[in-house]
């Protein structure tokens, strides 16, 4: 029986948990979709939807993963029976189409660490000139794409303890200590203030608008890592009194945190230095916004080069910590196969790597994975709900949340669990009204960028193949430990 990795430290978890859930979302899209957003209503929708959608759904993760000891695909097939073992795999397909492109991002902040570091970002530059030639450049993607898949490849060959727990206990602190630094800088300027006001705005009267809201529950829902897979992988390696409750708590406000602060750098900054230009560059997009606005304005003020330095520093730091945990649900299912960790780093940072080429040599092709496999990660939250509301809520509460955590869960967690699934028709919902309004006459081309007919091209796809498969699937991985939950006739525990 081969030993089982574990986590050395509770801190060393939660730095883990911490590193998966805060990551380039947090400082690009939260600041843009905030402000977009009447800024008070949506931090007010924002809060409600950490504590009703992310924080149970991390509980939830966590429960499935302590109680069968496995990667997502024998969770799935532990936890709630043979017949659903294809709904595991879809997790970890997601997170594995995730982790393709997302080190294409990585790659970006990358670059412009090194453009900051070697002071190509200065007073006068044209960014967006220099945005467009690295994007258009082929040979330069794919050189940053293979620098960040070997920077995770790095951490996730040394394993959990020597790699993941060290890695995360180092970056983590340092992380929030970048954005600390840039926070404080952005708010000493002239006129920052106002951008607190605007980023904070009390406009109350947009608290009943159905879209703040939308906003708000998607960001919560993408942003925190609740459904990934993550949890469910990382709570593998806990101990048997490993707090569930605390744990989930400490890792959602963590993240929340992290956005606020990444808020209180980038509006206050544009507002100081270029308040004319406010909702245009909330309004380019997060690649517009980062790599064209930010970029530029940051070396206006003064020491402002070094804080862009810092800055991309932050966002590479953020990406890697999501990054390594994309390959380590991977990894964790094929070593649930009987691989070896080395074999099974080796084969998913490499499939990754090729994967994510044609992301980093087209951004068509990186927006249009980006649209797929984050509407899907809806999907796998989906999905982690209805395996513990099959196992039974108050069970999951009182015997595997409550008994090993000093903050004790009341019944809302069921609730919130429960209305899972219509909270997922609403959004899920809106996402699909929005796109057939933007593409009435094109909706269904699967070679549309942004159409719902790519979304559900690929998604079939995927989930034929793994229905075709989920016999053999559920074969392949290992029976559990004795003592370990395990289920094989299909009905669930």
């Amino acid at each position: 029986m081969e030993k089982r990795e574990t986590f050395a430290t509770r801190f060393g978890f939660i730095a883990a948990a911490m590193g998966q859930a805060i990551g380039t979302g947090n400082v690009w899209r939260f600041p843009r979709v905030a402000t977009a957003n009447g800024g008070g209503p949506f931090m007010l929708a924002y809060i409600l939807a950490i504590l009703v959608w992310s924080i149970p759904l991390l509980m939830a993760e966590v429960v499935i993963g302590r109680k069968t000891r496995k990667g997502t695909v024998g969770a799935f097939r532990d936890f709630m029976g043979e017949k659903y073992t294809w709904m595991g795999a879809w997790v970890g397909f997601v997170c594995f189409a995730l982790g393709a492109y997302y080190s294409v991002t990585m790659a970006w902040t990358l670059r412009y660490f090194f453009y900051g570091l070697f002071g190509v970002l200065k007073p006068g530059v044209d960014t967006a000139a220099l945005w467009n030639g690295f994007i258009s450049s082929p040979w330069q993607g794919v050189m940053f794409h293979a620098l960040a898949v070997g920077m995770a490849a790095f951490v996730v060959f040394r394993g959990v303890q020597g790699g993941i727990e060290k890695a995360s206990k180092l970056m983590i602190p340092t992380l929030f200590a970048l954005l600390v630094i840039g926070m404080i800088r952005a708010l000493t300027l002239p006129n920052a203030v106002g951008g607190l006001n605007y980023l904070f705005n009390p406009d109350f009267g947009k608290v009943l608008s159905g879209k703040v809201w939308l906003e708000a529950f998607t960001q919560a829902a993408w942003s925190t890592g609740a459904g990934w897979g993550f949890m469910i992988t990382y709570a593998v390696y806990t101990k048997e009194k490993e707090d569930v409750a605390a744990n989930s708590f400490i890792t959602g406000l963590a993240d929340t945190s992290a956005a606020l602060i990444a808020g209180m750098t980038v509006i206050p900054t544009i507002f100081a230095l270029a308040p004319e230009h406010l909702k245009e560059a909330i309004g380019a997009g997060n690649t517009g916004l980062t790599f064209i606005w930010l970029a530029k304005l940051f070396p206006q003020m003064p020491g402002g080069q070094v804080i862009a330095t810092l800055f991309f520093l932050a966002m590479a730091f953020a990406a890697l910590t999501s990054l390594y945990a994309m390959y380590e649900v991977s990894i964790r299912n094929f070593m649930d196969a009987g691989w070896s960790r080395q074999k099974a780093a080796t084969f998913v940072v490499t499939l990754s790597f090729l994967c994510g080429i044609p992301s980093a040599v087209n951004i068509n092709i990186f927006e249009n994975q980006d649209l797929v496999w984050g509407v899907a990660l809806l999907v796998s939250g989906l999905f982690v709900a209805l395996a513990v509301i099959k196992y039974g809520l108050e069970k999951a509460r009182v015997e595997d949340i409550n008994a090993v955590s000093d903050v004790k869960v009341n019944k809302w967690w069921n609730t919130c669990i429960m209305l899972f699934p219509a909270m997922f028709a609403v959004i899920c919902g809106w996402w699909v009204y929005q796109q057939f309004t933007w593409y009435p006459e094109t909706w269904w081309n699967p070679f549309e960028v942004y159409s719902p007919g790519t979304t559900f091209a690929q998604w079939a796809i995927v989930i034929i193949v793994l229905l075709i498969y989920n016999d053999r699937l559920a074969r392949a991985i290992k029976p559990s430990e004795p003592g370990v939950m395990t289920r094989t006739d299909g009905k669930g525990v």
